[in-house]
């Protein structure tokens, strides 16, 4: 019962964040020099509002995986990797972040759900962007590896805690856990990562650098692309 309570704690705390950060927008609306910077801060609200309510129906999802609602399928994985960058590439830019893509592999086609793996990519790409910096480069991976599909993403912040990293080593987060060390990062992306991984069926994990943390996704390779 306690670990369930500190896990809503855990989710509530960063849902609250983005509700502060739109109050703290609104009241600078009134300080906007020109159209210009009205439109920026517009822009602002809106992905900050977008990002929460991808999070909200994330939860959601999870709540009804028992349901049977989220096929699995042949799912093109660059497709879906070049879909979330595409969508964060705004946020990626307005933060002056970058995210180098290298696609190595060549099984195109994996076993996933399509709307799962895209939270998982999007969970993925959405922390590493919070722990790079102009001077280091975030890094998205697709590569094969002993029948999989493996995507990495790679960031160069503060070390994973060791709790952390045993959960996911044991291939989930059993709930939405805070990163003290990590402040920027969010626990709760990485639980939805973690829970839909699951789902799938796909191995989930993470490696920690000297400098920063992999965290990756391993799934299976669809048999359907035999036959191209």
């Amino acid at each position: 019962m306690e670990s369930e309570v500190n896990g809503i704690l855990v989710a509530a705390h960063e849902l609250k964040a983005p509700l502060s950060l739109l109050r703290q927008l609104a009241f600078s609306m009134d300080l906007a020099s020109d159209q210009k910077d009205l439109k920026r801060i517009q822009n602002q609200m809106v992905g900050v509002s977008d990002r929460a309510l991808r999070q909200v129906q994330d939860l959601t999802k999870i709540a009804r995986l028992d349901d049977g609602l989220f096929e699995m399928e042949p799912v093109s994985v660059r497709a879906v990797c070049d879909e979330v960058t595409e969508e964060l590439r705004y946020l990626f830019r307005f933060n002056h972040r970058n995210l180098d893509i290298d696609y190595r592999n060549r099984a195109r086609l994996v076993v996933a759900n399509r709307e799962l793996l895209y939270s998982v990519v999007y969970n993925f790409c959405l922390n590493a962007m919070n722990y790079s910096s102009e001077e280091t480069r975030s890094e998205l991976t697709l590569q094969d590896k002993n029948g999989c599909v493996r995507l990495d993403v790679r960031d160069f912040g503060p070390a994973l805690p060791m709790d952390v990293w045993k959960s996911l080593k044991k291939g989930w987060i059993e709930k939405p856990t805070s990163i003290a060390m990590r402040p920027g990062s969010s626990g709760l992306g990485l639980y939805i990562a973690s829970k839909f991984s699951q789902y799938m069926n796909a191995n989930v994990g993470a490696v920690r650098h000297r400098d920063g943390t992999s965290f990756f996704v391993e799934l299976p390779v669809s048999k359907q692309a035999s036959l191209f």
